[in-house]
């Protein structure tokens, strides 16, 4: 037995296959697996805190029940007008955002290549608010979203010279356009009467406030089309990180797959948008983490999905039991998570001599 015969049986070993069929075989890690099992419970007990902490929580023994429809007086209220609806978004924009990001960053290979730094959120938060508050009969909120950020995207593509190919003149392109954007909204706020603007400014911060099923239906919807089309370029990015060259030769059409996985993530951020506001840090927090969890490389675009999940229904879990901040939009809690989040890398970087 040679050399490489011995060693075949450990790569085996350390990397599993998911089979459907007899014709397709996706490698699966196995700690890509437990950690993707952890933030499944993870997320399960976040849920369920969700839905019986506070004064109008529904009791633990009553949830069950609650779930399949047959909860009656004030559960029944409050699982179908008040949390349940707000858990579900919360869990789909989550899980929105943190793709859109894995996607970005796999495409820019830059960890600060996600909606928020390169202008996606500020330009479908601009144009969902123009829309909803100038054309509210003329212009779906969600068209008026993806509208502002496929105009927030072009502008980015056309300013940096090279399209998503020079991370560093990205980023300086997109914190333009982000200014832009909002200015854009700040502008709206600025035009409307008080009480509009009042409304609209919880909107600008990202809120998960009084929203309906109708609202997790169009996240979801986004979702479903979205992730079975991320699986199939998942690969194809991996190979991409290697560089144009090494994955042109490979045969992963890596300028193709670059295109898809713009346009996933653009639609991604602006169905997220379109229905909570535009929710900082979660697309760039959460496919960092979901990487340094997972300790490999690659995009790890379920993983992402469901740390944005986790931090966003965390972070909303705040904004209703912090007794201290009434009525606080969720997007503030997420900035503070990301700013903590980001802090804790500079001090990282700076205690291993980088920076």
């Amino acid at each position: 037995m040679t050399v490489t015969d011995r060693a075949a049986p450990a790569r085996t070993s350390r990397r599993g296959c998911l089979t459907i069929g007899s014709t397709v075989a996706i490698p699966v890690r196995r700690a890509s697996v437990l950690v993707g099992g952890g933030l499944l419970v993870l997320l399960l007990a976040a849920a369920v805190a969700t839905l019986t902490r506070g004064r109008l929580g529904i009791d633990l023994a009553d949830l069950p029940a609650a779930l399949v429809g047959d909860a009656e007086g004030k559960d029944r209220f409050v699982f179908n007008r008040l949390r349940g609806p707000r858990l579900t978004v919360a869990i789909g924009v989550g899980a929105a955002l943190g793709l859109s990001g894995g996607l970005f960053q796999s495409v820019t290979r830059n960890p600060l290549g996600s909606p928020d730094v390169i202008g996606l959120s500020a330009g479908a938060g601009a144009g969902a608010a123009f829309c909803a508050l100038m054309f509210p009969d003329t212009v779906p909120v969600p068209v008026g979203a993806l509208i502002g950020a496929i105009l927030a995207m072009a502008l980015v593509y056309v300013s940096t010279g090279t399209g998503f190919r020079n991370p560093a003149r990205l980023v300086i392109a997109g914190i333009g356009v982000a200014a832009m954007g909002a200015a854009v909204t700040q502008y709206v706020v600025y035009a409307l009467e008080r009480d509009k603007a009042s409304v609209l400014t919880a909107y600008v911060n990202g809120s998960l406030t009084a929203r309906s099923w109708t609202d997790a239906t169009t996240v979801w919807l986004v979702l479903l089309a979205a992730v079975p089309a991320a699986a199939l370029i998942s690969r194809r990015l991996a190979i991409g990180e290697m560089g144009d060259d090494i994955a042109e030769a490979l045969g992963s059409e890596p300028k193709k797959s670059k295109t898809l996985a713009v346009i996933l993530a653009i639609a991604l951020s602006a169905a997220a948008v379109s229905v909570s506001g535009p929710i900082a840090f979660i697309a760039l927090t959460a496919p960092q983490i979901a990487r340094r969890l997972a300790r490999g490389s690659g995009p790890h675009l379920v993983l992402s999905a469901l740390t944005g999940g986790l931090l966003l229904v965390l972070a909303d879990l705040c904004s209703q039991q912090l007794t201290l901040f009434d009525d606080l939009p969720v997007g503030i809690y997420t900035m503070a998570i990301g700013g903590a989040y980001l802090g804790w890398l500079l001090v990282r970087e700076w205690r291993k001599g980088v920076l």
